[in-house]
């Protein structure tokens, strides 16, 4: 059975199509993060890396158990990297497939329900979405390359799947609730010339997207200046234990809203998507709190919220 086949046969036994596909994958990941963030025995093994899990390291003796052989199976936390090496290669790669109406896209696209493709995202929509995408891979990449330290530091070898999963499927997520624009719209130099006015929104939510990126940024510069196992003083950092997880959480939710099809309120694919960013950062800055009150003592960061003052 070619792959084809395989994935029409599959989205039929399963009643879905490729959206349904793909907002499952963001959910169904989401809840997997959050089931093993329950009990502590499996929170301790993979969900904490980095400097968090130097005081959980997985067990090195001879009677270890299942479990602690599954958290041995680790790769460089370093390999953060690659997520955003693979989210930039993703944009261009599905640039030149829409734009050439590539095999990949055609065979993607096809597969979207007459549901799904309507209502759809105009072209405009489109171009600004995929753009702000490149733009938040492009500068992780490059404070990665910039502002990464030499470090020890590893992480579960299922968190560099997973992370390569979700930035590969939100390359897709971005334009698939476009598909019914794209399927009947022959491409020209004109589609990129920004003719058609962004709506009202876009005009809002697009400076929201920057200023959440702006602040991420400097959050990323000044954690990079810290000396090791230092508790950040920064005026971001006031009361908040991560707010560069909430300004991401700001950056996916705002792309959500901006690429919302004509006449909805949101784009419930890149909402699935921005669900997977908020569960998976929040449970990382709850674990990055309990980490800073072991070492900085409980009362430093009492009150501090999570990721985003007054809301968690």
């Amino acid at each position: 059975m070619s792959l084809s086949a395989w994935v029409d046969k599959t989205l039929e036994v399963t009643g879905m199509d490729a959206v349904d596909a793909l907002r499952a994958f963001f959910l169904l990941a989401a809840a997997t993060t959050i089931t093993i963030s329950i009990p502590a025995s499996l929170r301790s093994r993979f969900l904490v890396y980095g400097p968090r899990a130097s005081s959980t390291q997985p067990s090195t003796s001879q009677n270890k158990g299942f479990l602690d052989t599954l958290a041995t199976w680790q790769v460089p936390h370093s390999y953060f990297t690659q997520f955003y090496i693979a989210s930039i290669l993703s944009s261009i790669f599905w640039a030149v497939q829409i734009t050439c109406r590539g095999a990949l896209f055609q065979a993607i696209a096809t597969r979207v329900s007459e549901e799904h493709r309507r209502p759809s995202m105009s072209i405009t929509q489109l171009v600004i979405c995929c753009v702000l995408l490149f733009m938040q891979g492009s500068r992780r990449l490059w404070e990665c390359i910039t502002f990464s330290k030499p470090s020890t530091s590893r992480m579960w070898f299922v968190h560099w799947i997973l992370g390569l999963g979700f930035y590969l499927a939100a390359g897709v997520a971005i334009w698939i609730e476009g598909s019914g624009v794209l399927l009947t719209t022959e491409f020209s130099i004109a589609h990129f010339q920004m003719t058609n006015a962004p709506s009202l929104k876009t005009f809002a939510l697009v400076p929201l997207f920057l200023v959440a990126s702006g602040l991420q940024h400097d959050s990323h510069h000044y954690l990079s200046s810290l000396k090791k196992y230092t508790l950040p003083e920064h005026p971001m950092f006031r009361g908040v234990v991560c707010p560069h997880y909430g300004a991401e959480c700001v950056i996916y939710l705002s792309l959500a809203l901006v690429a919302a099809p004509r006449g909805e309120f949101i784009n419930k694919t890149m909402l699935t998507c921005f669900i997977f960013v908020a569960v998976n950062l929040g449970l990382t800055a709850r674990n990055t709190k309990e980490w800073y009150a072991q070492k900085f003592g409980n009362e430093s960061v009492k009150d501090w919220w999570f990721m985003v003052p007054y809301v968690y």
